[in-house]
Order: structure tokens, then C-alpha cells, then sequence
């Protein structure tokens, strides 16, 4: 029998699709509080934290426990500024992630790829909930369509039209967003 992966690797291999994960399933609100790389950090040192409560499951099983403990960090951050009802004047906005900070680029090189970042998400808020909730699971956890019909309580059909049509409306929302208005 092949020893189980350590789960510092598995978190350092993970960590790319975590961000994304986080960065998108936050939503607006929780975008104009936190900054996604704090939460992604909370949930990688949690996982670090309590490796011990890994019951190995191999691959799939530490991707089910990584996104379902990012996706309750998220809830609860979520219900936290919902109830602390915090003063937004006083919070930092439009600072840019980790990914971004320290590069060697002009400020219009940052303000650019901030640009695009917002678009991107503006673009994924404007899907409706299963459509992103299909695109998440499939593009982020990379969960395959018969798990993620499992999941949904849908057909393997249901879901694979459902991805499309999601990639297909995340591209037009995209295509239309580089046009730029309309007059």
C-alpha cells in the first residue's frame, strides 16, 4: 500500500484552485469587506492545523474536505460582517491580491489586471446560482459531472448542458464586458 501524500503537499498543489475557489464563491458583499487571500490563508492553516482529523480519502477526499472547509469559512465571514453590520467607510477597498502585489509593473499595469479580475467577477455574479454553482464544482473543485449530478440531485445531461450553457453565458457576459458600453 502507497503512503498517504503528506497534506502540506496537498494543500501547496491545491492552493491555485483554492483561490480561485474563494475569490469567487465570496460574492460582492463579502469582495467589498475581505480580501479573498485572508480567507484562503484561515483555510490553509486550519487544514495544516488539523491534519491529524484527515481520515486520507486520497485525492478526491482532501479536495471534498479543502473546499467544504473554504466554503464554510466562507459562510461564517459572510454571517460575521452581516452581523456586525461594520461601517464600510472605514474599510480598504480595491487592494490588489498577493498574486499581484509585488510585481514589477506600472501602476496602469495593475489598475489593468484589476480591471480584469472585477470583470471576471462581475461577470460570474451575473450567472444565476446552479449555473455557478456547476462551473465551480467542475472548473475549481474539478469534480467530474456524475459527482456533481450526485451532488445537485440532477442527470449527468442536466449538468452537462447546464456547464455549457454557464460557459457559454460567462463568455458572452466577458465578450460584452471588453466591448465596453454601448451608445
Amino acid at each position: 500500500m502507497e503512503p498517504a501524500e503528506p497534506v502540506d503537499d496537498l494543500v501547496a498543489r491545491h492552493l491555485p484552485a483554492l483561490r480561485a475557489f474563494v475569490r469567487l464563491r465570496m460574492g460582492r458583499e463579502l469582495r467589498a469587506r475581505e480580501e479573498s487571500c485572508d480567507i484562503v490563508q484561515s483555510v490553509a492553516r486550519e487544514i495544516l492545523a488539523h491534519a491529524d482529523r484527515f481520515q486520507h480519502g486520497g485525492e478526491g477526499g482532501f479536495r471534498d474536505w479543502l473546499f467544504t472547509m473554504a466554503h464554510r469559512k466562507i459562510v461564517n465571514r459572510l454571517e460575521h460582517w452581516r452581523a456586525e453590520k461594520r461601517d464600510a467607510a472605514r474599510e480598504a477597498h480595491d487592494v490588489l491580491p498577493d498574486e499581484l502585489r509585488g510585481l514589477t509593473a506600472s501602476p496602469s499595469q495593475h489598475a489593468a489586471v484589476r480591471e480584469e479580475l472585477q470583470q471576471l467577477e462581475q461577470a460570474f455574479d451575473a450567472l444565476e446560482p446552479e449555473p455557478r454553482e456547476v462551473l465551480i464544482l467542475s472548473r475549481l473543485v474539478g469534480l467530474d459531472h456524475r459527482t456533481i449530478a450526485a451532488r445537485l440531485g440532477k442527470s449527468e445531461v442536466a449538468v452537462r448542458k447546464t456547464l455549457s450553457r454557464a460557459l457559454a453565458r460567462l463568455a458572452t457576459l466577458l465578450g460584452d464586458a471588453e466591448a465596453g458600453p454601448r451608445f
